[in-house]
């Protein structure tokens, strides 16, 4: 099944957590110190939804059941202003690193902080990372145990961090069993082989002009709605250093933070956009159809 183009809206998305919560740093970040460090989650989030209220676009927020504990209010106002409020996990922890039980309780614990917060339910998740994969085949079960419709958790690319290169490109029923859907964030094809194209670093670090031919791409050629994903401290120039970390992880953390925020501007108003809920409806009935 295929969409008309001039009918895609595409996923919208903003993984919400701090500067010092990245995988870049979780090496050299201790947690037990996260509640020491100068917080600025808050105020990013606030210019991000700023932005998409002058773009008059909705979007999804998969953020830390931490975050939401400690910033209560930024939780309802993103609710409040017609967005999604997803889970992201409570810590930021890798799923690989877990095993089900551990991996369930972090679910919980989340998804109780965060609906406590927005007072609505939540259900959809994204793993931290992309870091549901081939090492993970219980993670779908215990999603959809615990009743969440979509995941969007998988990077279907070879990563240093993260990627399970096997997965589908696009939206996919990973259990025969239960509706629940995975939508992967975006790739494109180039030269005859996937590469990473639904935001991050990728965008903040290429020029514009490659995130918009790959939209575009799979827009017009794929005829899919593209899924896109940035951080709130991306677009945070003024950040803390963390000066003990690798050359390659400061490199990828730092570069472009200031030329972030206009790319993004830009983005919101070049293409179509909603909330991930929203996609992952129209989505689970491609893949079921696909599947029959």
């Amino acid at each position: 099944m295929t969409i008309p183009h001039s009918r895609i809206v595409n996923g919208l998305s903003v993984d919400v957590e701090d500067w010092f919560q990245v995988g870049a740093f979780e090496d050299v970040i201790a947690r037990d110190t996260w509640d020491s460090l100068p917080l600025r989650v808050s105020d990013n989030v606030l210019r991000v939804l700023d932005m998409f209220a002058a773009a008059e676009v909705k979007a999804t927020f998969f953020t830390l059941g931490w975050v939401a504990q400690r910033h209560g209010a930024l939780i309802r106002r993103i609710a409040e202003e017609g967005h999604e409020v997803a889970s992201h996990g409570w810590d930021h922890a890798r799923v690989f690193t877990l095993d089900r039980k551990s991996f369930g309780a972090d679910l919980k614990r989340a998804r109780q902080a965060l609906e406590d917060s927005s007072g609505a339910a939540v259900t959809g998740y994204r793993a931290p990372s992309f870091s549901i994969d081939q090492r993970t085949p219980w993670a779908y079960a215990e999603l959809a145990e615990q009743g969440y419709a979509y995941s969007s958790s998988v990077a279907p690319v070879t990563h240093d961090h993260y990627g399970w290169r096997e997965a589908p490109r696009f939206a996919f029923n990973p259990l025969p069993w239960h509706p629940l859907v995975e939508i992967p964030v975006t790739t494109a094809i180039l030269g005859g082989r996937r590469v990473a194209a639904g935001g991050g670093g990728f965008f903040r670090v290429l020029p514009y002009a490659f995130s918009r031919w790959a939209i575009r791409q799979v827009n017009r050629q794929d005829r899919r709605p593209a899924v896109f994903y940035f951080h709130p401290w991306e677009i945070d120039p003024k950040q803390p250093r963390v000066p003990n970390a690798s050359v390659r992880s400061r490199l990828r953390h730092y570069t472009n933070l200031d030329k972030m925020a206009g790319k993004l501007a830009e983005l919101v108003r070049e293409f179509e956009w909603g909330r991930m809920d929203v996609l992952a409806h129209r989505e689970a009935a491609i893949a079921g159809s696909l599947a029959a």
